[in-house]
């Protein structure tokens, strides 16, 4: 456990509320709660009971600043490893600023971000895969990606990889073992043995990163476009997914004419919907913004939502629609079939040729949900979340599960060209190294900045 100074920071959102928490970590964390607490029972917090609320106030220059409960948390069984004190007040601006003012006043220095957790972590209470869960956790936008961040928390990504290493060690020592008897009868039972443990590791690793992209697509959502000439239908559609009013939708085409963001959750799968201009040809200048903005769009979507209206003839716009679609993923709705219909199937099948379609109404909310459905279906089949499944979202552990896999895959090579085992080794040596670098085993300063950055400033 590590000795540093004693931090304290403000761990709730600052504005009006039932209450709020000053929270502090360090050696001096009672001590300094003491000297401004004063309790009912006139008991110091240092002889009060562990992890049991105390009433009483805080005091400044001999006044009363508030009315709280404040509670001890004893190091090492507490979040930062540390000895915490945290002070529960009455909601507000005024109220917790003065509290923070005053523990800083007496030696307590304002926390950084993330500097609780990162405590956490470098005591030893946590490692980095669960230190990066908690802002997840934070974060989460669905019960799915929050039930995911809950289970990182919890341990899994970190006991999923030591069970992999375990199995390079085991590698490893097959490696040893021939080295130190080197029959030719050994060593071909050692080859093979070790082909069929590298197949069996690299398809766990495999299987995790398919699952990456799975799970990071529930953690950021579904970059969704939805995309069609003007008055097409595609604000309706925006408001019939989000189920209130969130774009203007009138008879009059090109009323949409800037980018319209928001987010839906589908039953745990995350929709970061984008409703946009008409693409059309205009010599409108506002309206040609926004269709080039329409344009750049598509590019970063993760899906694209294509509307067409049968109730009118096909035209030029719309077969620059369906170019701009052609190596994207897509839902083709033939929209507006409560109107009479102007295009026929052949028309259909020369514009989108034998792609699939749906032909319905989006102001009709029972087809709305078949859209939803769709969408569930191209990306995920079955269940959102599979339980006893491990899923991995974070950037930084993909990119060096990545190269884990990429040093297995060599050793692969090698085994089957059969080099030297010692020349082997250094291979799976580097696949632990980047196993310790997921964990937090192996890191630097500059990973440790970069991740607890992302925190706010009370956590």
């Amino acid at each position: 456990m590590g000795t540093y100074d004693t931090i304290a920071a403000i761990s709730t959102a600052i504005g009006e509320a039932g209450i709020s928490i000053v929270r502090m970590s360090g050696e001096e964390a009672l001590k300094i709660a003491d000297e401004v607490f004063r309790a009912k029972n006139k008991k110091t917090l240092k002889e009060s009971k562990n992890r049991k609320f105390v009433y009483g106030h805080i005091y400044e220059d001999g006044q009363i600043i508030d009315e709280v409960l404040a509670v001890k948390m004893l190091g090492p069984h507490s979040y930062s490893g540390e000895d915490i004190v945290e002070i529960h007040c009455h909601g507000g601006i005024v109220a917790v600023r003065r509290i923070l003012k005053a523990l800083l006043k007496r030696g307590a220095r304002l926390a950084e971000r993330g500097e609780f957790t990162k405590r956490a972590f470098l005591n030893g209470r946590i490692d980095l895969t669960q230190a990066e869960a908690v802002i997840d956790l934070i974060k989460s936008k669905t019960e799915s990606a929050f039930d995911i961040s809950m289970d990182q928390l919890k341990g899994s990504i970190s006991r999923e990889i030591k069970k992999i290493e375990d199995e390079v060690v085991g590698m490893q020592a097959l490696i040893v073992a021939n080295i130190d008897f080197p029959e030719d009868e050994i060593k071909d039972a050692t080859y093979k043995e070790l082909k069929t443990r590298c197949d069996s590791i690299i398809e766990k690793m495999k299987f995790l990163l398919e699952n990456s992209q799975k799970a990071k697509l529930l953690r950021d959502g579904i970059n969704t476009v939805i995309l069609g000439k003007p008055n097409v239908g595609k604000s309706s559609l925006l408001n019939g997914m989000l189920k209130y009013d969130r774009a203007i939708v009138t008879d009059i085409p090109g009323t949409t004419r800037d980018i319209i963001e928001d987010y839906i959750d589908l039953d745990g799968l995350l929709l970061k919907i984008t409703d946009t201009a008409g693409i059309r040809e205009t010599k409108d200048k506002v309206e040609k913004i926004g269709v080039e903005i329409a344009k750049d769009k598509i590019k970063d979507a993760d899906l694209v939502i294509t509307l067409f209206d049968i109730s009118k003839d096909f035209n030029d716009d719309d077969y620059k629609i369906i170019n701009l679609i052609k190596n994207k993923k897509s839902i083709i709705i033939m929209n507006k079939d409560d109107l009479e219909e102007k295009v026929t199937d052949e028309d259909i099948k020369k514009l989108i040729g034998n792609r699939d379609f749906l032909k319905l109404s989006v102001i009709d909310p029972k087809k709305i949900k078949l859209i939803e459905d769709k969408i569930r279906e191209m990306f995920f089949a079955g269940d959102i979340v599979q339980k006893d499944q491990i899923y991995i979202d974070n950037i930084r552990h993909i990119n060096a599960l990545t190269k884990a896999l990429s040093s297995m895959e060599e050793t692969k090579k090698d085994l089957e060209n059969e080099i030297f085992l010692d020349l082997i080794e250094v291979n799976l040596e580097e696949v632990i190294s980047k196993f310790s670098e997921i964990t937090g085993l192996i890191t630097t300063e500059e990973v440790l900045d970069r991740v607890f950055s992302e925190f706010c400033i009370g956590k």
